[in-house]
């Protein structure tokens, strides 16, 4: 009976508040009930412990550039906290293995650390055209929506808050917590990117440097052509570099790495680049010089770069000209340089104005030593700076120094060890034998011993690794003997034609060379 009298209580309390509300919505003034609201809002805020807030946006509200923080923020909320959410935004990056969760726009979810919870909300508004921001990710984690710099969209903000007596936790713990947390998600994860330098002209954007696509070279150290030697050592020594970061620090230097890679082409220096990015798990930033306007945009260039990073400039002999000074006041050529400004003048002084400009504008030998090992080359650390050329001995020797270029790496003709790293490759020929079981193991072994005995100096016969692989590759499906064959035909006809060149050499002919 007591029971069946509380439940009356309770449907009667009920009731009584229903009628109450009807009362005050349909005689109660609004401006009334908005007082009435506030108040008991003030009521209700002050039994609750006071919050603080920390804003993080999508962009550099100065500069439009990305908020590495925002990005971050994103990444580990999408892992760690979105599990429970209402709704999330998914985002696949291309060639990605899964897709990427974000938090939605106008939503919230929730966090605890070290027994205190703490609220993120995400928010948007929209951005009038030309105001700056939208940002750019260099991640490529979190897709825009088309929302670059000057070109007007949403600014994204994350709201987080939290009890204001743990503030310090938040700011000295909690934030650096998070950052360490994507940056491990990162490494685990990511989609590893080749970029390259964008040419720019008056009125281009000047945040977005770099545009980039997915990296799946599939070059590595066990399929580059080189002598083994060589190989190991440079693997070593690639792996010692990513190892010392702390000694780096103790002996006062950057922690960066140059190499110059040399030879003629086709041995394989490009391939070498990709092993070295797979090797170290590294970004590649292809940089072209021939678009870069100044000196100034070239240390912008080297800013943006990324840790974690290889910075390769191919054919560095062919971009500027970067040849060596002494030689160049031997021959005169500032002399003829000069000459030519004064023609200039005395037929237009504007047309002289308008050379000095370009003179300034032009990147210059100085602007390239001091991209490579200047004091601008220190503000990114991991990195590992390559150029490739075909001619060494044209450069200045400025920056061939150590600090510079610290391995001067050759990379030549096809070797036997090399052919042998080709021929198991394309023909899989290897030390137990030959896989397509339609060869005669002896036909292949005596084929292959002939190769290497034509590949040997003393036989004089000069081949690429490029120009093999392309041999067997036009026998694919044909099995190993019939492209070793073509192979040995090949390099027979070279030692001929090498032959017949020595035996006419200048000096051996009878013909006089004396003015030669």
């Amino acid at each position: 009976m007591e029971m069946v009298l509380d439940w009356r209580s309770l449907g009667s309390l009920l009731a009584t508040l229903m009628v109450f509300r009807t009362a005050m919505r349909d005689f109660l003034p609004p401006e009334a009930e908005m007082c009435l609201r506030r108040l008991l809002a003030r009521v209700a805020a002050a039994f609750r412990p006071p919050s603080g807030t920390i804003l993080i946006d999508e962009a550099d509200g100065a500069s439009g550039g990305a908020n590495d923080l925002y990005d971050s923020a994103q990444l580990y909320l999408g892992e760690r906290c979105l599990a429970t959410a209402p709704a999330v935004r998914l985002h696949k990056p291309r060639q990605a293995h899964r897709p990427v969760a974000s938090l939605p726009d106008s939503h919230t979810t929730h966090d605890t650390y070290q027994g205190v919870r703490v609220r993120w909300t995400s928010t948007a508004r929209t951005a009038e055209r030309g105001a700056g921001g939208g940002g750019y990710s260099p991640y490529g984690v979190f897709g825009r929506g088309g929302h670059g710099v000057g070109g007007g969209g949403d600014h994204r903000t994350l709201e987080l808050q939290f009890p204001r007596q743990h503030r310090d936790l938040i700011h000295d713990h909690y934030i650096p917590h998070l950052i360490a947390e994507a940056a491990r998600m990162r490494l685990k994860s990511r989609e590893r990117r080749l970029y390259t330098n964008r040419a720019t002209g008056p009125g281009d954007d000047h945040h977005r440097l770099w545009t980039s696509h997915a990296f799946s070279h599939p070059s590595n150290f066990d399929t580059l052509a080189v002598d083994p030697a060589l190989r190991e050592e440079i693997r070593a020594d690639l792996l010692r570099f990513a190892a010392r970061r702390d000694h780096y620090a103790r002996v006062g230097r950057a922690w960066k790495r140059g190499y110059l890679l040399h030879g003629p082409p086709g041995t394989g220096k490009t391939s070498l680049v990709a092993a070295i990015a797979n090797l170290l798990e590294f970004d590649v930033y292809d940089l072209e010089l021939t678009t870069v306007p100044t000196n100034s945009h070239l240390r912008r260039l080297l800013v943006s770069t990324t840790p974690k990073s290889v910075v390769v400039v191919e054919d560095i002999d062919c971009s500027l000209d970067l040849s060596d000074r002494n030689k160049k006041n031997k021959n005169g050529n500032n002399g003829a340089d000069d000459e030519t400004a004064a023609q200039l003048a005395a037929i237009s002084p504007a047309a002289a104005a308008a050379m000095a400009v370009v003179g300034r504008e032009s990147i210059s030998l100085s602007g390239v030593l001091n991209f490579v090992d200047g004091l601008w080359s220190s503000c990114v650390g991991e990195r590992l700076m390559v150029f490739t050329t075909n001619h060494p001995e044209r450069l200045d020797p400025a920056l061939l120094r150590p600090g510079r270029m610290d391995r001067k790496i050759e990379l030549g003709y096809c070797t036997p060890p090399a052919l042998r790293v080709l021929a198991k490759n394309y023909l899989g020929v290897g030390d137990e034998g030959c896989e397509d079981a339609g060869d005669d193991p002896d036909t292949v072994r005596d084929l292959m011993a002939e190769a290497e005995d034509l590949l040997a100096p003393a036989a004089g016969v000069r081949i690429t690794p490029a120009d093999i692989a392309e041999v067997f590759m036009g026998c694919d499906g044909t099995g190993a003997a019939a492209a070793l064959r073509k192979l040995v035909g090949e390099l027979r006809r070279r030692r001929d034609d090498y032959a017949a060149a020595a035996a006419v050499a200048p000096g051996e002919s009878g013909e006089d060379t004396t003015d030669c």
